[in-house]
């Protein structure tokens, strides 16, 4: 399919990555809004590229050697699979997070969850949301490839493609290459509250109950809930969720929450000229009026198949279609940075609180709602899954972390 950059003289390197996006795009969805954007964008990432090579900034991360991270129904079945034989794989081997603090952590997937539980506030506050995401994804990608041989990348989700039809899409349909299908339906299950917003509720979309079908049908979730989305889900035996409580998957995969992440929706975000405007819209601060799926992309995002422990902020993790939610996330951010990476790339945001989402605490204690920490002083700290990193070395897919952060979206 022609895209603009058909009509005119390129680099080379451009010609490469024309056919590196070329070679793996799914045809049967049409060129949205928000790819045509990232298209328009990539001739400043080769700019920027060059300006890090010749200042000898970039850590040997180059266009050419960029891990390509692509969208889930752009990946053939095959790799579909062998992405989650991978997520299984992990859910197989033991936990190394403390017995003493998750006695709950069974596998090494838990490991994962038991961090974020418990470091919810740093992860979410204004200064980390983005940065301390990437860095957290890109570790769990890491434990992909090196413990359990996974070939490729983090896919991430292109909320547009699934919208209409989330249940029956290439991501939740339910056979052995989508992600697994919807939870069984519960008519106790109504949906999730959205306070000060109208509508001021994410009405179920029909599922509630355990996940029959695909191959996580039979995952084991163990830590959590910390705020329970469903009547019928057994309390976690400790007060921080962070005990053995072992149960089925459960989901609610929800087109209501869907339509709040459209193309149109994710357009108007990276049309934000400063970070504060970004990070407001994301999540839907203010809510949106008139608009009958108010929640802000970040919220839409995370309820497209929420519930147990999809549903739960702090547990969300639990269900592997988090890291398509937070890749989706990312990917926004990194085109929203190289529309003009010399004033972008570490902005950080400084105004506005997170809007509250359920359960959101930090191990049963109360969320930190703003960071008044200096961004140029910041750290990630990942506890036992990763070394800490300085911030804005995660605000740089290209070359940041020593040049352990080298790949694109596509």
């Amino acid at each position: 399919m022609r895209t603009m950059w058909s009509s005119i003289l390129l680099p080379t390197i451009l010609v490469g990555l024309i056919y590196k996006f070329a070679r793996v795009r799914n045809g049967y969805y049409p060129v949205d809004i928000v790819e045509k954007l990232r298209d328009a964008t990539m001739p400043n990432v080769t700019a920027w590229m060059n300006k890090k090579i010749a200042a000898s900034t970039n850590n040997k991360c180059t266009l050419e050697n960029a891990a390509v991270r692509k969208e889930w129904s752009d990946l053939t079945v095959p790799e579909r699979e062998e992405y989650t034989r991978a997520v299984t794989c992990l859910t197989k081997l033991p936990a190394t997070a403390s017995k003493i603090k998750f006695p709950g952590a069974v596998s090494r997937y838990d490991d994962f969850v038991a961090y974020h539980m418990t470091h919810a506030a740093q992860l979410h506050d204004n200064i980390h949301l983005f940065a301390a995401h990437k860095y957290y994804v890109w570790v769990f990608e890491q434990a992909l490839r090196n413990e359990c041989n996974y070939t490729g990348y983090q896919p991430y989700m292109n909320y547009d493609r699934y919208a209409q039809d989330p249940i029956n899409s290439p991501l939740f349909n339910g056979n052995a290459s989508s992600l697994g299908g919807n939870g069984a339906p519960d008519p106790t299950y109504r949906g999730i509250q959205q306070a000060g917003r109208t509508p001021n509720i994410i009405k179920s979309g029909g599922g509630g109950g355990c996940v029959t079908e695909g191959p996580f049908k039979d995952m084991l979730i163990s830590l959590g809930p910390v705020s329970p989305m469903a009547k019928n889900i057994p309390p976690n035996p400790l007060a921080n969720g962070t005990g053995s409580n072992p149960r089925c998957l459960r989901r609610d995969v929800n087109r209501n929450a869907a339509m709040g992440a459209t193309a149109d929706r994710m357009y108007n975000l990276l049309m934000e000229k400063s970070i504060d405007g970004f990070y407001n819209k994301l999540l839907g601060n203010p809510s949106p009026k008139n608009d009958p799926y108010p929640w802000g992309i970040h919220t839409a995002g995370h309820y497209i198949a929420g519930l147990d422990p999809g549903g739960d902020p702090s547990t969300s993790p639990g269900d592997p279609a988090f890291y398509f939610h937070h890749g989706a996330l990312d990917r926004l951010w990194w085109i929203w940075q190289m529309q003009d990476p010399d004033t972008r790339l570490n902005a950080v945001p400084g105004a506005g609180p997170m809007p509250d989402m359920p359960g959101m605490n930090h191990g049963g204690g109360k969320f930190r709602r703003q960071s008044q920490t200096d961004p140029s002083k910041a750290m990630i700290d990942l506890d036992f899954l990763a070394p800490p990193i300085k911030l804005f070395e995660a605000n740089d897919q290209l070359g940041g972390n020593n040049g352990l952060f080298c790949y694109i979206y596509v």
